[in-house]
């Protein structure tokens, strides 16, 4: 996109986010649910396909634009963010990247709009950090696949239109090999959606478990080549940890400019807390962290865009910058002190938010397995 013209979307994006969203926070941490004006006016800015291909309706933004989007959304609840994440991000990606012709003019357009949500459908109750695990199956039938399995974890799922569906159609085949994907249009017959679930934090954030019985897909259902599933998800789930790790940038700088607030504001024993040298220690160590995870996600999104590095630095960026959001997620709580374990309090909020992080699309100990095996291929 040219650049004066994604600075004009990157200045709406921040002024309906500050504006628009941060004072409704509380509201939708209580209620569980992003109120449905948001949502529209969310479609209405691109949001749901900011990263999807301008010839379908996207805004086409790469990888550098993106992460610094994604900045400016983690200044809110990352409730917002993921009810359009999966259209741009894992769901999305495989459309786009994989999909068919046909698969693609049918979804992204509907996708880029918000007039239909993607969801990921690969993790399971014994398939979560380790895809290879899985073991839903997709069986041929003449020119026909029946689908069974049940998933876990699903992002979206209640809200989903279709669903990206990972299974393996080689019955002999383990690990990685014989997985396929598939998209599972939500209303087929033999899906099942179960009740959002009630999470430590990212209310408003609805995952869900998926229940595939017997489902019957035509051939034209398969994304990509019959076997290649599990390329597909790690092709995807790469750009999607880079997104994260700006994200979790953007909610650390969340995090610290509430702490600082406070540490300006708030007093003890007569004095601002703020002339206390330990609070001002938990401030400055927290702006270093969040600066060197600032440049390591820049620098990675320059790599990725240029086809230089899609795997050792997106998992690099999200082991350091969703490790760092936790640590200054917890200072933050420390410097308010008693008030910062309060409900209600933002960094209370961010410091329950900010633990997910850590775990999904990876957990920190797949990145560093990630990392190490790249660093000794290469």
């Amino acid at each position: 996109m040219d650049a004066e013209l994604f600075g004009q979307v990157l200045g709406a994006v921040r002024e309906f986010v500050r504006k628009e969203v941060v004072p409704r926070e509380a509201e939708i941490d209580e209620r569980d649910e992003i109120p449905a004006e948001i949502r529209e006016k969310a479609a209405g800015l691109g949001l749901f396909g900011w990263a999807l291909p301008e010839e379908y309706g996207g805004l086409g933004l790469g990888m550098a634009e993106d992460v610094r989007l994604a900045i400016e959304l983690g200044h809110t609840t990352p409730a917002f963010r993921s009810l359009f994440g999966t259209n741009n991000g894992i769901a999305g990606q495989a459309i786009v990247h994989y999909g068919t012709p046909d698969q693609r003019t049918r979804w992204l357009p509907r996708l880029a709009a918000g007039q239909a949500i993607a969801s990921f459908a690969l993790t399971e109750a014994e398939a979560g950090s380790d895809p290879g695990g899985l073991t839903s199956r997709a069986v041929r039938d003449g020119d026909r696949y029946r689908l069974s399995g049940t998933k876990r974890f699903i992002t979206n799922a209640p809200l989903a239109e279709v669903f990206v569906a990972f299974a393996r159609t080689d019955p002999e085949s383990t690990g990685s090999r014989g997985i396929s994907a598939f998209l599972v249009p939500a209303g087929a017959a033999g899906v099942t959606v179960g009740p959002h679930d009630a999470k430590m934090g990212q209310a408003g954030a609805w995952t869900s478990e998926v229940v595939f019985d017997d489902v019957e897909l035509s051939a034209d259902a398969l994304v990509g080549e019959e076997g290649k599933g599990f390329g597909i998800a790690m092709a995807s789930l790469a750009r999607g940890r880079l997104h994260i790790a700006a994200l979790c940038v953007g909610m650390a700088e969340r995090a610290l400019a509430e702490a600082v607030e406070y540490a300006r504001t708030a007093r003890q024993g007569g004095r601002v807390i703020g002339e206390y040298q330990l609070v001002q220690a938990l401030l400055a160590e927290s702006h270093a962290e969040l600066a060197a995870g600032r440049a390591m996600v820049h620098e990675a999104a320059a790599k990725y865009d240029s086809g230089e590095d899609r795997k050792l630095g997106p998992s690099s960026a999200k082991l350091f910058c969703t490790e760092m959001l936790g640590r200054v997620a917890d200072r933050a709580v420390q410097v308010h002190g008693g008030m910062g374990y309060v409900r209600g309090v933002t960094v209370e909020r961010i410091y329950r938010d900010a633990r997910l992080f850590r775990i999904y699309e990876g957990t920190s100990e797949i990145q560093k397995l990630v990392i190490a095996r790249q660093l000794l291929k290469d």
